[in-house]
C-alpha cells in the first residue's frame, strides 16, 4: 500500500524495524531536547503528515524498548490517526518512572501501525444472542 507522506523534520522516514515488523518506528522532532519529569507527560511533534486511504487508521503505540527499560510510554495508547486528519503526527509521551526522561531530536519515541477498520451502522435490537460468556467481563474467566 502507497501512503502520501510530508516529512517536515530531518529524520528519515518510518520504516519497519525487521522484514515481518507490523509497527514503524516514529522519531521526535525536535529543535532542542525536551525533560520529561516523572509522572509529566508532553505532545512530542515527528514533522510527519499522512494522507491515509479511506477505511485505514494509524495507531500510534509504546515502543517496548522505552516502556520496559526506561518507563515511558505513550500516554493514549493506541492514539487513532484518522484517515480524514492531515495535521502533523503528535506523540502523547508520559514519564512513568522517577527519573527524568532526556527526548533528543531524532529519537525513536513511538511506534505507527496502519491497519484497515470497518464503518459500523448500529442496528437497535430488544435482544442480544447468548453465549456461554454471557455478561461476565473484567477479569471473567468462566471458571466456577
Amino acid at each position: 500500500m502507497k501512503i502520501k507522506i510530508i516529512n517536515n523534520s530531518s529524520n528519515e522516514l518510518p520504516e519497519y524495524g525487521t522484514e515481518h515488523a507490523a509497527g514503524m518506528d516514529l522519531r521526535a522532532n525536535l529543535s532542542e531536547e525536551v525533560i520529561l519529569r516523572p509522572l509529566e507527560r508532553k505532545l512530542i511533534p515527528t514533522g510527519l503528515s499522512i494522507e491515509l486511504p479511506i477505511g485505514y487508521e494509524a495507531q500510534v503505540r509504546p515502543r517496548s524498548g522505552l516502556a520496559i527499560k526506561k518507563g515511558v510510554t505513550v500516554l493514549n495508547s493506541p492514539g487513532t490517526i484518522d484517515a480524514d486528519y492531515r495535521g502533523e503526527i503528535m506523540v502523547i509521551m508520559i514519564n512513568l518512572s522517577n527519573e527524568d526522561f532526556v527526548i533528543q531530536h531524532g529519537e525513536r519515541i513511538a511506534q505507527m501501525v496502519v491497519a484497515a477498520h470497518e464503518v459500523v451502522t448500529w442496528e437497535v435490537a430488544e435482544v442480544l444472542q447468548n453465549t456461554s460468556r454471557g455478561e461476565g467481563g473484567f477479569g471473567h474467566t468462566g471458571k466456577h
